[in-house]
């Protein structure tokens, strides 16, 4: 890709995710489409994160330059959708995908998720598997980029002090330092409802290709996190790339080459 290139410029548009007390107003942003049967890329931000940051925005311009579709979107709490981050929850923010994946995209699909990003993924196609295989067979490929797969028991509640729960069940809530921005707000409703949506390190065949990028350094989804995910991710179409000087966010110049080439080749 041109380094040069930019993408053009698209006004977020609004899909209302929900009913009653529950409706969000979800933002996207739709790139044009591409030639037929050529899949699209859907990208899905990680925690904390939204569909104009350096790899959202770096995938939505390279997708462009080669002609591709492209569908991103901000999680209800993030960027600027709708509702509170206090409200968040895994089953939310997996609704949120289903939908925007269900009524804004067109055929075949690329599905490229970073960290939290890459657990809905995962989530996100077992359920289709599961519910929908109609559906599911728009899924073509999974891109995963430090996939923080039960993230709220395995890379928080497991992690945390014990002062840290008995702050969360007193309070309800916990701000965590973050190296990235202000401290997140990690609520009970995250943890206790993310329990309804754990992986729980049972076989899960994909059943099309699933390319993991995966820094050696990152101190956020250790690699160790990504190695276990590896044993219960069946079948033979799973890759794992480890790099060793990378860190979480992998939006360095050459990881997004390769984030790129490994794109071209799933296309």
């Amino acid at each position: 890709m041109d380094s040069s290139y930019k993408i053009p410029a698209a006004e977020p548009q609004i899909l209302l995710v929900g009913t009653g007390a529950e409706a969000r107003n979800i933002a996207f942003v739709a790139q044009p489409s591409g030639p037929p049967g050529v899949p699209g890329l859907f990208w899905l931000s990680g925690f904390m994160s939204d569909m104009a940051s350096t790899k959202a925005m770096a995938v939505a311009e390279w997708g462009a330059a080669h002609g591709l579709s492209s569908t991103r979107f901000d999680y209800s709490g993030h960027g600027i959708s709708g509702s509170r981050i206090e409200d968040g929850t895994i089953g939310r923010w997996l609704e949120e995908a289903d939908a925007i994946f269900a009524k804004v995209t067109k055929g075949p699909q690329i599905v490229i998720g970073s960290s939290m990003g890459g657990y809905i993924a995962l989530l996100f196609l077992q359920k289709l598997l599961r519910d929908r295989p109609a559906e599911a067979r728009r899924i073509k490929a999974l891109l995963l980029i430090a996939p923080a797969w039960d993230m709220t028991e395995e890379l928080m509640w497991k992690r945390f002090s014990d002062d840290t729960r008995r702050e969360i069940f007193e309070r309800s809530y916990f701000k965590q330092p973050s190296a990235y921005a202000a401290p997140y707000t990690i609520t009970r409703k995250l943890i206790d409802e993310g329990r309804d949506h754990l992986l729980a390190r049972r076989p899960l065949d994909p059943a099309r290709p699933v390319v993991i990028l995966q820094g050696l350094q990152d101190m956020d989804v250790p690699a160790s996190h990504t190695h276990e995910l590896m044993t219960f991710l069946t079948g033979e179409k799973v890759k794992l790339i480890e790099i060793a000087d990378g860190e979480h966010r992998l939006s360095r110049p050459q990881d997004l080459k390769l984030l790129f080439d490994e794109i071209g080749k799933l296309l």
